[in-house]
């Protein structure tokens, strides 16, 4: 069966991630957005109605759509991510809603990693405070590409302009100086629904989109081959049928780019090179696969390939290394410290490696770069060099967000210490 890019003609899809402190209304302002786009059945709708009336509250309270957990209700914040899923006519959304509180900046780190837009909520009363920073901060290091400032509670300011403009002029010069230069700020009232969905008749001297305009409009990168292809292997198929005898194929989903019958592609990180003779997908066979899919590759040459290979176009091969120049976000609670032997989790492969070193940590109050810090503590940003035991096939992050990223994990229990990507070279 032939099969081309073009065929998957599917409605564009944007992935966006909501950020804030706490209380400055990330649920309430989602909550609207569902509420107002007609995203909610109408059985939501009565679940919200009743979760509402045993909270004591007259109106629906709106924040109940996304903080689904009995402990967030009961404390009135967000703990964990929340993913939703909603379409217009113009656009399908995934949308993760992300905690606001310091302790859970690690989830924000999840919810933004596959994110295209940023969407992040400042209080009109407050302004930016080192939470916004700080979600700035792992926006710009995750590479999100748009960033969205929602001035929320514009009604408990007037609806006053001068306090929108100096909130957007602070905020942007902020992530212009962490490289995001893509900021578009709107004055919303989350709420009351002030241009969350419906352009606001108390803000006639705003003239931009609403949340939901942006949304719909802003640019989403849909060519699956406009980064080098990669196919990291998940497992090795030999069905050992009388059919089928000699069958040997290699499973896992493309992450980037396009794989052709006829390819001539590397096996990373062992160097071998062979040729894709067939790609099987959904069992049917084609000549063209293109990320996300799964597929299974069928090669020329009877190599020894596993779970955690890559392969990868011969002429656009990722560097293999075993020393690792990445920035961090630390995660858990307990230090990072130099000479700390940890395992490195790169898509399919984990491999034991070494912290040498950490050069420095990033001060979110002016963006400098602290020298020597010995330590990263919870939720410090900084860079750190590492050594493998064993040879990465790594891209630079600004390449590809999938093979440029990686997972610090403790080798004791299992739990993740840190988030990272591969510096550019």
């Amino acid at each position: 069966m032939t099969t081309s890019v073009t065929d998957d003609a599917a409605t564009s899809l944007l992935r966006f991630a909501t950020a804030g402190s706490v209380d400055d209304g990330k649920s309430t302002l989602v909550g609207r957005l569902l509420h107002d786009s007609k995203s909610v059945l109408t059985d939501q709708l009565e679940a919200l109605a009743h979760a509402s009336r045993d909270r004591g509250t007259g109106a629906p309270d709106l924040a109940l759509l996304t903080d689904g957990l009995r402990a967030e209700r009961e404390q009135g914040i967000t703990i964990d991510v929340a993913y939703r899923y909603f379409a217009t006519p113009r656009r399908r959304f995934i949308l993760a809603d992300t905690p606001g509180h310091v302790q859970y900046t690690r989830n924000m780190v999840t919810g933004a990693s596959t994110a295209q837009t940023a969407v992040v909520l400042v209080d009109a009363r407050n302004g930016v405070v080192e939470q916004t920073r700080r979600h700035l901060a792992v926006a710009a290091l995750l590479r999100v590409p748009y960033v969205l400032l929602a001035v929320n509670k514009m009604d408990l300011v007037g609806y006053a302009e001068a306090v929108f403009a100096a909130i957007a002029a602070e905020f942007t010069a902020y992530a212009r100086g962490l490289g995001v230069c893509e900021v578009t700020a709107v004055p919303v009232s989350a709420l009351a629904g002030d241009n969350v969905v419906t352009p606001s008749a108390h803000m006639d001297w705003y003239g931009g989109p609403t949340v939901l305009e942006y949304l719909e409009t802003v640019p989403v990168v849909t060519d699956p081959a406009a980064e080098p292809a990669r196919f990291p292997v998940q497992y090795t198929i030999r069905p050992q049928t009388t059919t089928h005898p000699d069958y040997r194929g290699y499973a896992g989903r493309i992450t980037s780019g396009v794989l052709r019958v006829g390819d001539v592609v590397t096996v990373l990180p062992s160097g071998h090179t062979s040729t894709i003779t067939a790609i099987d997908t959904l069992g049917h066979s084609a000549d063209i696969a293109w990320a996300p899919q799964s597929i299974t590759l069928h090669l020329a040459d009877d190599l020894d390939v596993s779970r955690g290979d890559l392969i990868t176009p011969a002429a656009s091969a990722p560097q293999i290394t075993q020393d690792v120049e990445a920035t961090v976000c630390h995660l858990a609670d307990q230090p990072l410290l130099p000479g700390a032997r940890v395992l490195l989790k790169h898509i399919t492969r984990t491999v034991r490696a070494l912290v040498k070193d950490i050069p420095s940590r990033l001060t979110l109050e002016d963006l400098s770069q602290h020298p020597n810090p010995g330590r990263l503590n919870a939720n410090d940003i900084g860079r750190v060099t590492l050594r493998t035991a064993e040879p990465l096939a790594l891209d630079p992050y600004a390449t590809s967000r999938h093979t440029g990223s990686f997972l610090l994990i403790d080798p004791a229990d299992g739990t993740t210490l840190a988030g990272g990507v591969m510096d550019t070279r």
